[in-house]
C-alpha cells in the first residue's frame, strides 16, 4: 500500500488516506501514494524537460501515468481530507510544486 509509505504525514492522515481510497469512487487503493510519487518525479526534471513535457505531453505517460493529472487527483483528495489532514498534504505537496517551473 504506497500510500501508507507517505514521508511527512501523521498515522491519522495516512489512516484517513486509506480510508478515502476504499471509500470513494475515484479512487483505488495506492492511488495517493503513486499520484505524489509521478508529482516528485516530474517536479525533480530539468525546467526545459518540464515545460516540454507539459506543452506537448509525454508518450510515457499512457503507460506510466501522467504527472499533471497526478496532480489534480492530489487537489481532490485536499479537498476530500479534514482539515488537519489536507494542512498536512499541503505541505508535503507544497515542498514539490516549489520545485515546478510553472504555475
Amino acid at each position: 500500500m504506497e500510500s501508507a509509505n507517505i514521508d511527512g504525514l501523521s498515522r491519522r492522515t495516512l489512516s484517513e488516506i486509506v480510508r478515502l481510497e476504499r471509500t470513494r469512487n475515484y479512487l483505488h487503493p495506492g492511488d495517493v501514494g503513486r499520484a505524489l510519487r509521478l508529482w516528485r518525479e516530474f517536479v525533480r526534471l530539468p525546467e526545459r524537460r518540464q515545460w516540454h513535457e507539459y506543452e506537448y505531453g509525454n508518450t510515457h505517460w499512457d503507460c506510466c501515468g501522467d504527472p499533471l493529472k497526478s496532480r489534480a487527483l492530489l487537489d481532490s483528495v485536499l479537498l476530500a481530507l479534514s482539515p488537519s489532514g489536507a494542512r498536512e498534504l499541503r505541505g508535503v505537496i507544497g515542498e514539490l510544486d516549489a520545485l515546478a517551473c510553472f504555475p
